[in-house]
């Protein structure tokens, strides 16, 4: 039986979609039609034998704009005997919501008729909002859907991300995104043949759309509007030049409290640490070009210059603080320079974490033994008795500036924290230091920039080559 609301829904979806954008009216209405993200609803995926059988529990559908979340649930809608329900989480209230869950009880009790609850971006609820649906989701009066770009474990009540599951969607690959784009430009309810399109120009709408389907369609939608109308309606083709037209220029996703923002700096972290200038470079590129505050960058780059270079550069750290200071005065574009240098200068660095290492591993030890005794001969000798401690050797004293004695409190020895990495300026002292101390010879190959392949000069008076 076909219900009267479910006619004028479906009537009025005809008539709105003459109107609506590209992307809405090429919205797939079935799994097969359903492109990508073959590992959250693919075949034997949880997903959608849910969907096919009509069983789903709540979920909660997570990744970027464009990749299917709203589409997933216009799926559902269509499959699903359950009444489906949509409350914005811009602007619902806890009233709406409690509303829409006591029409769903309703239902429930007198026509024995499911409800879903679909909720777009869900992390804007509030906490009392999403506090409201806890009841509802756990006793099944509503399944609830909810879509964000937020990572749900971040921004959503923890209680309710336990009521449900969890569905991660990813950008779309390019073959996905050209698939999209061919069945656009022939499918009736699409462009339906009006307009070609060149190979390079697919390729070029697949590249500028960088996994987001919705941005895909609507490049191509404006770009067909201005092959058209150079045409004049006689075989329209769209040109590489036309989408360009179209979007000249398309900034990638990057919101600064989210998900992107956080991947992008990781990695820009992790190309400097893995010794790769030029990707530290690219990833440098997409925070300026999304414009990310130039001292946050700067901040990055001094941490990352202690955390992994360390001594085995210790220029590595004034470069940085640098950086850092120009950035406060300088500002975008030229900072650009500036931090791009401070980052290369990091990416091509000795790398040493031996500093980091050293001082956790103290902390550790501070902290599962407890505070160790100052040696006697090293405490403060401005109060009473302390003529009893031991003596204080000073090493100006003596001809290499240096005297044996112990400095760690007993039970520790050194080497106990600090393991130098065996490379650049640090692992040069070291060697220097040893050879001051017993009469040896460093090794060949010592000088740190013997290291980074070019020919040691002997250094001055013991300083170390600059």
């Amino acid at each position: 039986m076909v219900h009267m609301e479910d006619l004028f829904t479906q009537n009025e979806r005809v008539k709105t979609i003459r109107n609506a954008p590209l992307a809405v009216r090429m919205r797939p209405a079935t799994l097969d039609d359903y492109v990508g993200q073959e590992k959250a609803v693919g075949e034997g995926s949880w997903l959608r034998s849910a969907i096919e059988h009509d069983v789903l529990s709540s979920v909660i559908l997570y990744g970027p704009a464009g990749t299917g979340k709203t589409t997933l649930a216009h799926i559902i809608a269509r499959r699903t005997r359950s009444e489906f329900v949509e409350v914005s989480a811009v602007t619902g209230t806890v009233k709406d919501l409690r509303r829409e869950i006591d029409a769903a009880k309703h239902r429930l009790m007198q026509f024995d008729r499911r409800t879903i609850l679909f909720i777009d971006e869900i992390h804007r609820f509030s906490r009392s909002q999403q506090d409201a649906l806890l009841h509802a989701v756990e006793n099944r009066t509503v399944v609830m859907i909810g879509a964000t770009t937020e990572n749900p474990y971040f921004e959503v009540n923890s209680a309710l991300i336990s009521r449900s599951r969890v569905v991660e969607l990813v950008h779309l690959a390019d073959d996905d995104i050209a698939r999209l784009v061919r069945r656009a430009l022939t499918a009736p309810e699409g462009l339906d043949g009006a307009v070609g399109a060149e190979d390079e120009a697919v390729r070029a709408i697949c590249m500028l759309a960088a996994g987001d389907a919705r941005a895909a369609l609507t490049t191509l939608e404006l770009a067909s509007e201005i092959a058209l109308g150079r045409a004049a309606g006689q075989g329209a083709e769209i040109t590489v030049e036309d989408v360009q037209v179209a979007n000249p220029r398309r900034g990638f996703t990057y919101d600064k409290s989210g998900d992107m923002h956080y991947d992008i700096i990781s990695a820009f972290i992790k190309s400097m640490r893995g010794s790769d200038p030029d990707a530290a470079v690219y990833w440098l590129a997409r925070m300026i070009d999304a414009g990310e505050d130039p001292k946050f960058i700067a901040r990055r780059i001094m941490i990352q210059a202690a955390e992994d270079i360390g001594n085995a550069d210790p220029q590595a750290l004034l470069v940085a603080e640098a950086a850092f200071r120009a950035a406060e005065v300088i500002g975008y574009p030229e900072c650009r320079i500036i931090l791009a240098q401070a980052a290369i200068y990091n990416a091509l660095a000795p790398k040493s974490n031996a500093a980091e290492a050293a001082v956790d591993a103290a902390l550790a030890d501070i902290q599962r033994s407890g505070r160790r005794e100052v040696p006697s001969h090293l405490r403060d000798r401005h109060r009473p008795g302390s003529d009893a401690y031991g003596p204080y050797l000073y090493p100006h004293d003596y001809p290499e500036g240096w005297v044996d004695q112990r400095y760690l409190p007993e039970g520790l020895e050194r080497g106990a924290f600090w393991k130098p990495a065996g490379r650049g300026w640090e692992e040069w002292r070291r060697e220097l230091t040893a050879r001051d101390r017993s009469g040896r010879a460093p090794q060949v190959g010592s000088d740190p920039r013997a290291v980074a392949g070019r020919a040691p000069e002997a250094p001055a008076g013991g300083d170390p080559p600059s």
